[in-house]
């Protein structure tokens, strides 16, 4: 009884720290949202104009915008969805972990494709060479449609990222969208005994596919094993970016349980108290490891309102125990390190603030008042 009285106790704050916190930060999320999306949206619409292949893909549906990330409240990005790659065979042997090439088919010619320009002298789509020319097109599009004081463009990297009114930091993306197909390194997913998160919601998520991201390797690069062709391809910055971002979207989305609220909560704890030099802990990890909390806990009853602060306080423990060990794992891709280039420090003094959080969470049921 004593047990159950203090877990009504402490879900009743964290219902207070959810209408408090976490409804302010996404007030404040939507709002910037809203004023990043009209200046992005007037840009491409501008490059689309000079550039009908790279067609503006940021539309507002239901009230969410479709491309559009939110990396912080500060932090976003903007995926500019391409004309379908067509002719290309995807190939993910022999690259950087978290990286795929796209090759022409066997006896198709480069004057077939939408793309001719950008493809290699070995018959790849050079993720580098679209790249180049988007970002030619993002600065002058600035320019001609009268940004030129509101926005700046960051000039020490390849991809297109903006400072917006001295307040946000946007990242435009092209990709393509995969379907019908899956990554061999995502193949054991999702595991045949697996409850969560079923056959048919499987099923449903593989056939969505994924994306190809055309910016700079987040992870780092790493010596491919074979395929001399493909190396030499990556190490010119060919090769395209994996992201699961919609398929992980769908696998949150889907249920009746609290997944979405503890995403939320936890976004907002990590702003708080987590958001420290270095970035060694972001949303996306967040994201990841309540992911792997929906394996642990399968059922539905898992994710009842009233075992809310034992997930946040179980995915709290997963991440420190990623930076303790210096290695949090894709949830697709279990090869590819998340963490593989945040500094030891920045880890071990992220492990620390957590620890002080996870501690204060279980010792005292009214912390949630002052975090």
């Amino acid at each position: 009884m004593l047990q159950l009285s203090q877990q009504s106790r402490f879900l009743v704050q964290m219902n207070k720290f959810y209408s408090d916190r976490v409804v302010t930060r996404k007030t404040l999320v939507s709002r910037a949202v809203n004023e990043v999306c009209k200046v992005v949206q007037d840009i491409l619409r501008e490059v689309e104009s000079q550039e009908p292949r790279f067609i503006s893909s940021l539309t507002e549906m239901n009230g969410r915008y479709e491309g559009l990330q939110v990396l912080s409240p500060t932090d976003f990005e903007v995926v500019l969805y391409l004309s379908q790659m067509g002719v290309f065979n995807y190939i993910d042997d022999g690259v950087a972990p978290g990286c795929a090439l796209l090759k022409l088919s066997d006896g198709r010619k480069r004057s077939m494709s939408l793309w001719v320009e950008f493809i290699t002298a070995s018959g790849y789509l050079s993720s580098r060479k679209i790249r180049s020319r988007f970002q030619t097109l993002v600065a002058q599009a600035t320019e001609r449609t009268g940004y030129r004081d509101a926005v700046v463009m960051v000039t020490d990297t390849t991809e297109v990222r903006l400072r917006l009114m001295d307040r946000y930091n946007v990242l435009i993306t092209p990709a393509f969208n995969c379907t019908g197909i899956w990554p061999r390194g995502a193949s054991h997913w999702p595991p045949p005994d697996a409850l969560w998160p079923g056959p048919i919601l499987g099923s449903e998520v593989r056939a969505g596919g994924f994306d190809l991201l055309s910016k700079e390797c987040p992870y780092g690069a790493r010596q491919p094993r074979n395929h001399a062709s493909s190396a030499a391809a990556a190490a010119e910055g060919d090769a395209w970016v994996v992201s699961f971002h919609s398929a992980e979207s769908v696998l949150l989305r889907t249920g009746t349980g609290c997944r979405r609220r503890c995403l939320s909560i936890l976004k907002t704890l990590r702003d708080r108290h987590l958001d420290l030099p270095g970035r060694p802990v972001d949303s996306y990890h967040m994201g990841t490891l309540l992911l792997n909390e929906c394996e642990k806990h399968p059922l539905e009853s898992d994710w009842d309102d009233g075992c809310l602060g034992d997930r946040v306080n179980g995915i709290l423990l997963q991440l420190i125990s990623c930076l303790q060990n210096r290695r949090c794992p894709h949830f697709f891709l279990p090869g590819l390190d998340l963490m593989r280039e945040r500094s030891t420090s920045s880890m071990d003094l992220a492990a620390k603030h957590a620890w002080t959080l996870l501690r204060e969470l279980l010792t005292n049921c009214r912390s949630l008042d002052k975090l």
